[in-house]
């Protein structure tokens, strides 16, 4: 009987957070699929099979098109690598994957592990491996030949052409395993008279899982003072951000490890719920100028100790103690990082004390400004955390105006729209100048041009807006607040796919941000954005609000009843009582429209009072009861002020009554949506 052709072990490439399988065609990017279209999903498994090497125009057109056929081979090309760099989330100019050539080709810069896919039939397995030997070999006379198999048919004849052209298979396999099984058999005995320990210690290393994702839980303050929580949070923030800027690594994001404070969860619980594969916990006790951390790492899903060790220094010393425990942590579970990486976990870094502690106490107080959101009966609070947090920031410059992160918290504070009331837009000036500042002490500082990106987004500025939150990501990889920014932007220019992909990238990052939720929304998916959100009330995320949320996508479903109940308990758990009562009550006795005129007048009587109102809901609400002209009275005072709705106008299904207006449309003629 014949014996079948054994089939080919088809290759899978890692390099940073991403994953190229040929076998399904398929590039992931920490677990989550990244839509790559034929070409350009042909030209990276090229440029993966020969790393660092230079890959000919001429190869590409020869790998990707048959001699007989038409095409525009220069417009074609550049479309293909534009898309391939999106999906890469790379920049031709200051590339990290793919560097451009000019009138010469390409060259992949990044460093690449092959593994070798299961084979899909029965095969000779030593043959197999003899192909997945050849695969990062330079190819003969700098030629690739083309071939028309769907995916990647030409790389996969180049590699066959490769083993061919190296002689015959079995006499090299027979070679290189008899060679194989001398070195694994002198191995061995080399193994056996190892001491025990020794022993020991190697088997845990290699029987350990794979760990491609942590999360950093907040460090337990051992001073026994609660008015040095600050510091123990601020050291979980930076330890957070160090091991965040290994792309390799999927670190989640602090605002979700911040939630587990105190939480009394198990840690296989918390690694389940946040989907990692270990955890660090740890220690801080600060004493005097001296600092004591201790950290763990601990399998996620076995509760298994993996590695501890305890640091003690100089408090000016801390951020160069947390660059140490990244890099420890990182040899520990062998990620793949990079030689930038390692040079900047390996930099000496030191801080002046009065200026960390003032920045540390001014972030502690941002974020509980920020928690208090937006509660009726707390808003003198929230301004006296606001000024508090300033007066920080200002306090940490005067002590070193060298340093960096306050400049940028300052900025935010001063112009981005995280909070209510929104910051005046005359402070946008000095913000920017403060950005500048930071980035000119620290020009990879992913944080800076994430605050210029949403400050240029209130501007209108979509060209800046979208370079600047390109840097961010691409310089922090892990950070979430980025990447759900990014998903905010392609939503507003209604790139609604793009958006898809970073709001998932960002919910993997911090698994209870709601922006895959919207994106639903705006795709006018009611029922899934529905469910998502009734899942944030059962978790109770996001508190008042997501009850809020909810009651937007059961009106734009026509689940009238149901919007006034969500938005009732929404005014309720923000103080307003007398909004959820009229509500209640108006339904009750003339229907939907009823309720909402009677919460409309409610905002209304609290704006002449002077009460500082969001002007898009009053909007709203009048565009569903009709009365579209107050609707446009007060979108125009949205636009003036510059809020976060305006750049949402064009693809925002809460708009959709007043589309049909001319006055719409000269709305979004100002607003200059692409």
């Amino acid at each position: 009987m014949a014996t079948p052709a054994p089939a080919r072990s088809k290759p899978v490439y890692r390099f940073a957070s991403f994953e190229l399988k040929t076998d399904s065609g398929e590039l992931r990017k920490h677990g989550y699929r990244i839509p790559l279209q034929d070409q350009p999903f042909r030209i990276l498994c090229l440029l993966l099979s020969h790393p660092t090497e230079v890959i000919m125009r001429e190869q590409i057109r020869d790998a990707l098109w048959t001699p007989d056929t038409f095409v525009d081979f220069d417009r074609s090309l550049n479309k293909a690598m534009v898309k391939l760099r999106q999906a890469l989330d790379d920049d031709a100019d200051q590339p990290r994957f793919i560097e451009t050539l000019p009138k010469r080709g390409y060259r992949f810069l990044a460093p690449v592990e092959v593994v070798l896919g299961e084979a899909s039939d029965n095969s000779n397995s030593s043959e197999e491996a003899a192909v997945g030997f050849e695969i990062g070999s330079q190819p003969q006379n700098g030629n690739v030949r083309n071939g028309n198999e769907s995916g990647f048919g030409s790389v996969r004849e180049t590699v066959e052409k490769n083993v061919q052209r190296e002689g015959k298979p079995s006499k090299r396999i027979g070679t290189w395993v008899a060679r194989t099984v001398a070195a694994m058999a002198f191995a061995g005995i080399v193994f056996w008279l190892l001491p025990v320990t020794w022993r020991d210690g190697l088997m845990q290393r290699f029987l350990q899982p794979r760990i491609r994702s942590l999360v950093v839980l907040p460090l337990e303050n051992l001073s026994g003072d609660p008015a040095q929580d600050y510091f123990a949070d601020g050291m979980t923030e930076e330890l957070t951000t160090e091991l965040s800027q290994v792309a390799a690594l999927k670190v989640i994001s602090r605002t979700s490890a911040m939630r587990y404070k105190n939480a009394g969860k198990s840690l296989p619980q918390i690694a389940h719920e946040l989907g990692v594969d270990a955890v660090v916990e740890g220690t801080v006790l600060r004493s005097g100028d001296r600092v004591r951390i201790t950290a763990k790492l601990i399998q996620g899903n076995t509760d298994a100790h993996l590695w501890a060790k305890s640091y003690e220094r100089e408090i000016g010393d801390v951020l160069s103690l947390q660059e140490n425990i990244a890099r420890e942590v990182t040899e520990e579970i062998r990620v793949n990082v990079t030689p930038e990486e390692k040079l900047r976990m390996a930099r000496p870094r030191s801080v002046n004390l009065a200026a960390m502690d003032a920045y540390l106490q001014g972030e502690y107080h941002y974020q509980k400004a920020r928690n208090i959101g937006l509660h009726r009966g707390e808003k003198k609070e929230h301004e006296t955390e606001l000024d508090t947090a300033a007066n920080y920031f200002q306090n940490s410059i005067a002590a070193d105006p060298n340093y960096a992160p306050a400049y940028v918290r300052l900025a935010q504070l001063w112009a981005v729209t995280n909070t209510f009331p929104y910051p005046p837009r005359s402070m946008e000036g000095p913000a920017k100048e403060a950005i500048r500042k930071a980035l000119t002490i620290d020009p990879g500082l992913a944080e800076a041009h994430l605050a210029l990106a949403k400050i240029e987004f209130r501007e209108w500025n979509w060209l800046v807006t979208e370079r600047e939150i390109k840097r961010a990501t691409a310089l922090n990889p892990n950070l979430a607040s980025a990447h759900r920014f990014y998903s905010d932007y392609f939503n507003s220019q209604g790139r609604l796919d793009e958006s898809m992909e970073q709001a998932e990238w960002a919910k993997s990052l911090d698994p209870n941000d709601d922006g895959v939720a919207w994106v639903y929304y705006v795709r006018r998916d009611f029922g899934k954005f529905i469910e998502m959100k009734k899942s944030d009330v059962a978790r109770q995320a996001f508190g008042p609000m997501a009850h809020y949320d909810l009651g937007y996508g059961y009106e734009r479903a026509g689940k009238y009843g149901d919007a006034v109940e969500e938005w009732a308990i929404a005014m309720q758990g923000f103080g307003y009582d007398e909004e959820a009562e009229a509500l209640r009550k108006a339904y009750t006795s003339g229907g939907f429209r009823s309720a909402v005129r009677a919460w409309v007048a409610l905002l209304e009587n609290r704006a002449r009072n002077g009460e500082p109102i969001i002007p898009q809901l009053p909007a709203y609400l009048y565009a569903i009861t009709g009365d579209k002209d107050r609707a446009f009275e007060w979108l125009e005072k949205d636009l003036e002020q510059h809020t976060n709705n305006p750049p949402f106008l064009k693809i925002d299904p809460t708009w959709d009554d007043l589309r049909s207006d001319p006055r719409f449309e000269q709305l979004l003629k100002r607003v200059n949506i692409p």
